[in-house]
């Protein structure tokens, strides 16, 4: 198998050391390990496959020699180095948000659309999707091919992880002041308001029509990874003090009817799906089961008496993991077939 010269901008961030456990446990083939962040950890020793690596900070040349950057630094940093790297000879997989609607940039659920990523050596910009949209488009894209999506809406539960270190130390700080000393309302800084025993119907940047951007990145992103550009979607995205894992509740609309039964069966010999859904036993999924693991745990499928051919289900995932890391080295593993073999 070929070796590939790799580099990671933004490893020492959640997202950076979770796509280095998913290198390793993956056995990711790599000759050269570079990894790359701010100035505050240069320098950093992290370790990777029984190897010590020292952190470096991004430079012009930072790309020299690589074969494929995965980044995870934010959109400025994505915008400005991502055709750096490309310049250099290397392609890029970017976990921001800063390339994911461009239109000559393929947006890649590696279970959904593997086939939209190009072929040949000519380095370039391969987007991956938000977290949330990740696991709907796995839970949604086998259902979409056996009776086809009228409409789509969604409501997301997600966790604090997806908004960084930071987030994580607030819920952990505030929850334990909530139940020590209780207070009216805590100190917040990483959100608008006390998010420990609180949810917030606010992720991202509310726009104009009163959705925000998080919302609209759902919809958008997932009409461009099923090629389906005018299918309705309604999303409400809400942040709640859960550490990690995002949870959905989907409602969809199909165009021929699909029975709760048949949707399990397409759902259970679908990649990446894990089906979970006994709740006589109390069987379903929760983020407490996906913690740690890659696959999409689906459950609750049940007929939505409301309207015609319409579903509703609960859709959780590992949003560090498929939610961004593993999606990002899934993506780095088509590439090694298509252009590197």
């Amino acid at each position: 198998m070929t070796k590939i010269n790799l580099a990671i901008v933004g490893a020492t961030g959640n997202v950076g050391r979770t796509m280095l456990r998913v290198l390793e446990e993956r056995e990711f083939p790599i000759n050269e390990l570079k990894l790359i962040a701010s100035e505050r950890s240069a320098g950093k020793a992290m370790y990777f496959a029984g190897k010590t690596i020292h952190v470096d900070t991004l430079k012009p040349d930072s790309f020299e020699n690589s074969d494929i950057a995965l980044f995870s630094a934010g959109s400025s940093v994505s915008r400005s180095a991502a055709p750096l790297a490309v310049g250099s000879g290397c392609f890029v997989v970017d976990n921001s948000n800063a390339w994911r609607m461009e239109q000559n940039v393929p947006l890649i659920v590696p279970e959904v659309n593997p086939l939209s990523l190009p072929t040949g050596k000519e380095p370039r910009i391969i987007a991956n999707p938000n977290c949330s949209t990740i696991q709907m488009a796995v839970a949604l894209w086998p259902i979409h091919q056996k009776a086809g999506l009228k409409r789509i809406v969604v409501s997301t539960y997600q966790a604090v992880s997806g908004t960084g270190k930071k987030a994580l130390e607030e819920l952990h700080f505030q929850s334990g002041r909530v139940l020590n000393v209780p207070e009216k309302e805590l100190d917040h800084k990483v959100y608008p308001h006390q998010i420990a025993f609180n949810c917030l119907p606010h992720i991202d940047e509310f726009l104009e029509d009163g959705y925000t951007k998080e919302e609209m990145k759902m919809v958008n992103e997932t009409r461009k990874i099923f090629n389906t550009p005018l299918l309705p979607i309604s999303a409400t995205c809400v942040r709640v003090p859960v550490f990690n894992g995002h949870a959905e509740s989907i409602n969809i609309e199909t165009n021929i009817e699909i029975t709760p039964e048949d949707a399990r069966k397409v759902l259970n010999d679908a990649p990446g799906v894990k089906v979970v859904d006994d709740p006589e036993n109390n069987q379903y999924p929760m983020q407490i089961t996906a913690n740690g693991i890659d696959e999409v745990l689906v459950g609750r499928i049940r007929k939505d008496n409301s309207v015609k051919n319409g579903l509703n289900i609960w859709v959780v995932a590992d949003n560090l993991r498929k939610g961004a890391a593993t999606n990002t080295v899934q993506i780095a593993q088509l590439l090694l077939k298509k252009s590197f073999k």
